[in-house]
């Protein structure tokens, strides 16, 4: 089975961030893994998806009111 590895730009300041749209990312039904690095400035999200359409990831961390670059 296929993984797609995608890196996003971020706004996601802290862990409270984090906790705000693990919910959001656990529901896809095509996430594999997702991981957010707090340490860089671009606070970068690294999602592994099992298709290689991240439409719904970016959706998703908008509409909790996030900004989301793909890198």
């Amino acid at each position: 089975m296929s993984e797609f590895t995608f890196k996003f730009k971020t706004n996601l300041q802290c862990k409270n961030c984090v906790a705000r749209v693990s919910p959001v990312l656990n529901s896809l039904e095509e996430m594999k893994d997702w991981s957010v690095d707090l340490e860089t400035s671009d606070k970068i999200l690294t999602v592994k998806l099992a298709i290689p359409d991240y439409r719904n990831v970016v959706e998703g961390i908008r509409r909790m009111g996030f900004v989301i670059d793909y890198l």
